[in-house]
This record gives structure tokens, C-alpha cells and sequence, in this order.
């Protein structure tokens, strides 16, 4: 039988019963405990009853203690298995999500588990589930979300220069108006109709729940602005988007902007807002967004926030009956200045 290991020196029974009182972690309170009945003079199986453990797990203890001291006897957590996809192998699947698929070459134009779970064996040797797969994704910080359509034509190199420093033009407009204080504003339309909208919906795994769809086209706009750096807006219901709404909605805005202060309105370049036919108000200067780059604009994600939560799913029986539900969400809104500036508030905007 092996001779059994000797305890350290520098500790005695005294001390070991001191640190096991001012211990947080239970079992190294239990393994000071049975250890430092060893340097009272018990036996090792005295040690292992009062630990509730065999001779060899004590024998662990004691080479434990012997190399790391009461830090030794700390309770980890168990290494587990060797993860399927070393580092080299994660960084590879991350450039893979990162570049997305060429049709061309890989047959498909958006990444299924199944084709990652093929190149990860074909490039690497390496097979891997598709729950794996799907754990290791998420692990790394990835979902599966719904693309935002962008215009094919849009220019790449638009919306960073649109950024930086600042937008373009506000160092001309602030210099024009004399030091008055800016507010910065955003503005947008969003058509509501019978046609609405099929939101999003929590349904059970592997059914596809239903919503009610209308097919006649009665339908409204809704002009919309924002001050997210406030949390106020202003907007109107019209039904078409004309030169003349746009007027009467740059007049609710007018009358929303501080007293004193000076409006920069950031809006897309559709014909309404950049015809010279429209009269702006003296207290409002129009800036407007790079060509197909509705991205810069938060009241597009005003607009979806609004049909996830008020007006999409619905059947409208009426012209009227739009009306009043547009009003009814945009008032509920208004009413909700944090939301605004939750959603609306862009660092390239308000750093100026």
C-alpha cells in the first residue's frame, strides 16, 4: 500500500479550522475541516468520514493543498468536453456568415445551417449537427434576423461621408442662422391602407399562424417628424403625399420647435420635399439625405415599431376607420416621448 502523502509544514489544525470559519465556498469549508483533522493527529480515514468521501478523493485534497494551499481546495466546475470547433475553425465560420454566400459558387444565396455544417467538413474535416452548429452561432453573438431591402444603386461610399464628421451643410446652416439653438429633426410618410401589414407573431414551432388581409386599397399617409434629442414630434394625416401636405405638415413642425430655436429637418429627396414649389418656414431648413439611403432615417423604424404595435394585423372597415387609427398610434406616440428618443437618437447626428 502507498505510503501516504505528507501535509505541508507551514499550516497547522488551529489555522485550517480558522480559514474553514471566514470560507464562502462550502466545499472548501468541508475540505479544511477533514484536513485539518489530519494535522490534529486523526487518521486519513477519519478525514475521508468527516469529508463524506473515500481515501483517495482525501489523498486528492492533500496533493492539492500541498501545491496551491487553501486556494487548492476551492470547488471548480468541471472543464467539460473539448468544444467541436477549435478557434481557427470559429474564425472561419464567422468570415463565412460575415461575407455571406456567392450564388455562384455555393449554389445559394443566403447560409443555411446545412450548407455551413458541408463547407466546415469539406474546407476543415471537422462534422458538425446542426444543433451544434446552431449553438456555436448564437455563442458568437449571431441570430437569424430579417434583412432590411436596400436599393441596388446605392452608392457605398454615401452614407459614411453623409456621417462623418457630421452632415453635411449643418456647419453652413448654423453659421446662417445666427447661433441660435438647433434642433435636430427627422421626417418621413408612411402609407396606411386596407392592405395592412402581417406582423411577427409568437406561434408554435413548425405551424404558421394566421392573420386577417384585406384586398380592397382605401388608404392614408401618415407625415411624420421627429425630435429625438427632445422626444416630441409632430405629424399630420393626409390622403395623398402632395406638395400642399408636405406645406401643412412643415407648418405642425413650426409650431412644435422651441421657442427661438431653429429646426434641421433631415428627410429623403422624394419630389414633394425637394420641389421649389414648397414654401419653408423661416424657423426650418431642410437637409436632405443622400440619394436611396433610407437607413439614415430612424422614422423608418418608427414606422415598423408602429405597425408591430398598433396597426398592422387589422382590417379597416373604412377610410375612416384608418384615420382614426393612424391618429390613435401617433398620439400614443407623442404620449411616449422615451420611446422617441430610444429609437429615433443617431450618434452622427447628435454629436454635432
Amino acid at each position: 500500500m502507498a505510503a501516504p502523502v505528507p501535509l505541508r509544514s507551514d499550516f497547522d489544525a488551529y489555522g485550517l479550522r480558522t480559514l474553514a470559519r471566514c470560507a464562502r465556498d462550502p466545499a472548501q469549508t468541508r475540505r479544511l475541516l477533514a484536513l485539518s483533522a489530519i494535522y490534529a493527529g486523526g487518521s486519513r480515514s477519519a478525514a475521508a468520514a468527516l469529508g463524506g468521501v473515500g481515501l483517495q478523493t482525501v489523498r486528492d485534497w492533500v496533493v492539492a493543498f500541498n501545491a496551491h494551499g487553501p486556494d487548492g481546495l476551492i470547488g471548480g466546475k468541471a472543464p467539460g468536453a473539448r468544444p467541436r470547433l477549435n478557434v481557427e475553425q470559429r474564425e472561419a465560420l464567422r468570415a463565412l456568415i460575415e461575407q455571406g454566400p456567392m450564388p455562384a459558387a455555393h449554389g445559394v444565396v443566403r447560409w443555411r445551417l446545412v450548407d455551413l455544417a458541408q463547407i466546415l467538413f469539406e474546407d476543415h474535416g471537422v462534422s458538425v449537427s446542426e444543433q451544434t452548429l446552431s449553438r456555436v452561432l448564437r455563442a458568437l453573438g449571431y441570430r437569424k434576423l430579417s434583412a432590411r431591402p436596400r436599393h441596388h444603386a446605392q452608392d457605398p461610399d454615401a452614407i459614411p461621408a453623409f456621417k462623418k464628421p457630421s452632415p453635411p451643410g449643418m456647419a453652413e446652416i448654423a453659421q446662417a442662422i445666427g447661433g441660435k439653438p438647433i434642433e435636430i429633426w427627422f421626417a418621413d410618410e408612411a402609407r396606411v391602407g386596407q392592405k395592412n401589414t402581417i406582423t411577427r407573431r409568437w406561434a408554435k414551432r413548425g405551424t404558421r399562424p394566421a392573420a386577417p388581409k384585406d384586398q380592397r386599397t382605401a388608404s392614408a399617409y401618415i407625415f411624420g417628424a421627429i425630435c429625438p434629442a427632445l422626444g416630441k414630434g409632430a405629424g399630420l394625416i393626409m390622403p395623398r403625399c402632395t406638395t400642399e401636405a408636405m406645406a401643412l405638415h412643415l407648418e405642425e413642425i413650426a409650431q412644435v420647435v422651441a421657442p427661438g430655436a431653429h429646426a434641421v429637418l433631415l428627410l429623403d429627396q422624394a419630389g414633394w420635399h425637394t420641389t421649389k414649389k414648397l414654401i419653408v418656414l423661416a424657423n426650418i431648413t431642410l437637409l436632405p439625405l443622400p440619394a436611396r439611403s433610407p437607413e439614415l432615417n430612424p422614422v423608418e423604424n418608427l414606422w415598423q415599431f408602429m405597425r408591430d404595435k398598433w396597426l398592422g394585423n387589422r382590417v379597416f372597415k373604412s377610410y375612416a376607420d384608418i384615420l382614426d387609427h393612424c391618429c390613435h398610434a401617433w398620439n400614443t406616440l407623442i404620449d411616449r416621448p422615451w420611446r422617441i428618443i430610444s429609437i429615433g437618437l443617431r450618434t452622427w447626428a447628435h454629436r454635432f
